[in-house]
């Protein structure tokens, strides 16, 4: 018979000190403590052992002894530490404990703590189960949590992530008007006023995508009402050009902008996933209105 691990030595352990009956001399919150302890103990022998699903079982079993004995900081301490385990093997039981997690934290009123473990369901969710709906849910779950704790910058780039993923499930309305509130947001500071013209490039993509030249056009002024500096960056000027060949349905003008625009600045994944549906979606007879 092969000798027990040092992992499930503490399991048992653990196992029978919580399933124990109470003494005299002892009361159910010193049992559930120790058998807390005895949990983490075995939790983290589980990760020696590279048995990161099992750690991450314990880790729990071990919230649950804390949350016995009201100890709410080491309830959600102990989720986070299974959610970290069973992201190694599980993104659903990482999702799962990073939830248990939240309910204490927002409890507690640590909203930007909780915002910081909704923003890893997020990334989960789109970087393991490619779920984008419950992925921009949960950005923007963190960026409103964010934003009530004045953390400005991290709310913006979580408000973004989410009009990333409006615009990728072709949400055209949603992701324009995320990127114009995050947009809005940063304006004022000498900080973050450089990116500005990012978010109007993507919001006046999402207008194109839709294929509404009018709104793309409209939007276009407004955003130069707002920035008068914004009028002649390679930005504002590609999304004219944009516009243009999209209106008189000129798809050789279309693909020279792009492919010049690229030249100069590197278009990433998002961008020319949108150009490829606004290009498949320029008019083949220029419109008479």
């Amino acid at each position: 018979m092969a000798p027990k691990s040092p992992a499930q030595g503490f399991l048992e352990k653990a196992d029978k000190k919580a399933n124990s009956s109470t003494g005299w001399f002892s009361s159910a919150s010193t049992k559930f403590e120790e058998a807390g302890d005895l949990y983490q103990q075995a939790a983290n022998a589980f990760k020696i052992d590279k048995l990161f699903k099992e750690a991450g079982d314990a880790h729990a079993r071990e919230a649950e002894c804390r949350e016995k004995c009201q100890e709410s900081n080491e309830a959600a301490q102990a989720w986070w530490n299974a959610a970290k385990a069973y992201k190694r093997v599980s993104p659903d039981l990482a999702i799962q404990a990073l939830s248990q997690t939240i309910t204490h934290l927002t409890q507690a009123g640590r909203f930007r703590q909780a915002a910081d473990r909704e923003k890893e369901i997020a990334q989960i969710y789109m970087q393991e189960l490619n779920d984008l709906r419950k992925a921009c849910e949960s950005y923007e779950r963190a960026a409103e949590w964010y934003s009530q704790e004045d953390a400005t910058a991290t709310a913006n780039a979580c408000y973004k992530d989410a009009a990333d993923l409006h615009a990728e499930l072709e949400e055209y309305p949603q992701a324009i008007a995320r990127y114009e509130q995050v947009a809005d947001g940063s304006l004022n500071s000498a900080l973050t006023k450089y990116s500005v013209k990012e978010y109007w490039l993507r919001s006046s993509l999402c207008a194109l995508a839709m294929g509404d030249a009018v709104t793309a056009k409209r939007n276009l002024q407004k955003y130069s009402a707002l920035d008068t500096t914004f009028s002649s960056t390679r930005e504002a000027k590609f999304i004219t050009v944009l516009t243009d060949a999209f209106e008189a349905g000129d798809m050789e003008s279309f693909t020279a902008a792009v492919y010049e625009y690229d030249q100069v600045t590197k278009l990433d994944n998002w961008k020319t996933a949108i150009l490829l549906k606004i290009k498949r979606a320029i008019p083949e007879e220029p419109s008479l209105t």
